[in-house]
């Protein structure tokens, strides 16, 4: 661990590349920099994630913690890199007093030349993250609903600020949930007339989920609430008969299906790590979810 008191971006930057040369690694492979914008209680969690998803997506990470109740104007930094935090380089950056308004120019000293720019906020959003002072440079941008105060709130608001490039972690929560409805497509089901969702209350994924379902079907879709934890179960009325799919634990659910036998599938609830890989996998706009997104407004 690398400490720098009152220092600047530029002097951050230049640590790192000397810790670089020290252990005899360039910066070669690096395939983007993940901004994220974070206070105290999130950072952490954050960046031990990010450090996680690095071991697949190679990248300087960059975690900005704006500490405006701060009485003297700095910044600080701790700086990490290879070693136990994989093949990324990682920079915690506290900015204190004034210089918490301008996260970005503490920013463009650090972000890598000529790879995609990825903006995080595990905590508060902006409302339009991409006219965000670090979403501007940013080709991704993910926030994540779930963390907000009024979570159903948030995720319409994120419909609102919509702009290519845009995604929400809770988008990759249902996944798993997705891939499992999709296989099941694959044989004739016969015509969906309704479609019920059901899981714990103020879940954004809860909705998603629905809006997926009934824009791919053409069907009425609707949000029923237990006592979760997340998505609980998917329900399809068909015209041989139900179709449902129930998770009781936080690994498999049971796929019960007229005229077939029950049958085990794997729907696990992942950690912060793999839903920032997966999302770190494609750095273009997600069609699917922006009309998803645009199907919010049909769902109960």
């Amino acid at each position: 661990m690398i400490r720098l008191e009152d220092t600047s971006g530029g002097a951050v930057s230049a640590a790192i590349a000397a810790e670089r040369r020290r252990m005899g690694s360039p910066t070669t492979g690096m395939v983007l920099t993940l901004l994220i914008m974070a206070d105290e209680d999130s950072q952490s969690d954050a960046t031990s994630a990010a450090v996680t998803a690095a071991r697949q997506h190679p990248m300087r990470i960059v975690t900005l913690v704006p500490r405006p109740e701060s009485t003297v104007t700095r910044l600080d930094a701790e700086i990490q890199v290879g070693g136990d935090q994989g093949p990324g380089e990682v920079a915690v950056l506290r900015l204190r007093g004034q210089l918490a308004e301008h996260a970005n120019s503490v920013a463009v000293p650090l972000l890598l030349p000529d790879t995609p720019i990825v903006a995080y906020w595990p905590g508060a959003s902006p409302s339009v993250p991409s006219d965000d002072l670090i979403g501007r440079h940013a080709q991704r941008r993910i926030t994540d609903a779930a963390a907000a105060a009024d979570p159903i709130s948030e995720l319409h608001a994120r419909k609102s600020g919509y702009i290519p490039g845009d995604t929400d972690l809770a988008w990759a929560r249902i996944t798993p949930w997705r891939s499992v409805l999709a296989s099941m497509f694959d044989q004739n089901v016969g015509q969906v007339s309704a479609i019920i969702v059901s899981g714990e209350h103020a879940n954004p994924s809860l909705p998603l989920l629905a809006a997926w379902l009934g824009a791919a079907l053409g069907a009425p879709s609707e949000v029923r609430v237990d006592d979760g934890p997340g998505v609980t179960s998917v329900f399809l009325t068909t015209p041989d008969g139900n179709i449902t799919i129930q998770r009781s634990d936080s690994r498999t659910a049971t796929l019960i299906r007229p005229g077939f036998p029950d049958s085990t599938v794997a729907i696990p609830r992942r950690d912060l790590a793999a839903l920032l890989s997966e999302e770190l996998r494609r750095l273009d706009p997600d069609d699917t979810y922006a009309s998803t997104l645009d199907a919010l407004d049909t769902i109960p």
